[in-house]
């Protein structure tokens, strides 16, 4: 009887061993995003606004770099880094505009983890519409590691110390 009890308890921590190495992850979580990641950006947590020019700004990044435009970035959930580093699935747009109406751009970046962009913290920059709908060009969506030529992650590596985000 001992014998039978040792036989199944070896036998249930054997079964558990293999059942937690099968069902452990290889790769780390992913998040891909879609229209429906930005709905109602504009009511998310308002965690940055900065005005003016900006020297860390390209001439036309962002809407422009002069006195009058306004950059508001929201933070879905006004998630935060945990230990340096923003969670898979961290969602941030930027709206900047100036009073005549002549800047009115929204781009986002979203946390998309599993090696997606592993040179820039594994981020994927977009282009949005007004709306929040990813924009498109040549029916293409405006997305991806190597957005506007590699400008997104080639400007934001300056704040790979902040996991590539400027405003927090």
């Amino acid at each position: 009887m001992k014998k039978n009890v040792a036989y199944l308890l070896m036998l249930g921590l054997c079964g558990s061993f293999v059942l937690n190495s099968c069902t452990k992850e290889e790769d780390p979580e992913e998040f891909i995003a879609d229209n429906s990641t930005f709905d109602d950006f504009l009511n998310w947590s308002l965690d940055a606004t900065a005005q003016g020019a900006d020297p860390a700004l390209a001439a036309m990044a962002h809407g422009g770099n002069d006195s009058t435009v306004v950059r508001n970035v929201y933070f879905k959930d006004g998630q935060d880094p945990v230990n340096g580093e923003y969670p898979v699935g961290t969602v941030i747009v930027k709206h900047s505009s100036n009073p005549s109406a002549t800047v009115n751009e929204y781009t986002a970046m979203v946390k998309r983890g599993n090696g997606f962009n592993p040179g820039n913290g594994d981020w994927e920059w977009f282009m949005l519409m007004g709306e929040g709908q990813i924009a498109m060009d040549n029916g293409m969506e405006m997305r991806g590691a190597n957005l506007m030529n590699g400008m997104c992650g080639g400007c934001h590596a300056g704040a790979a110390n902040q996991d590539y985000v400027f405003s927090k």
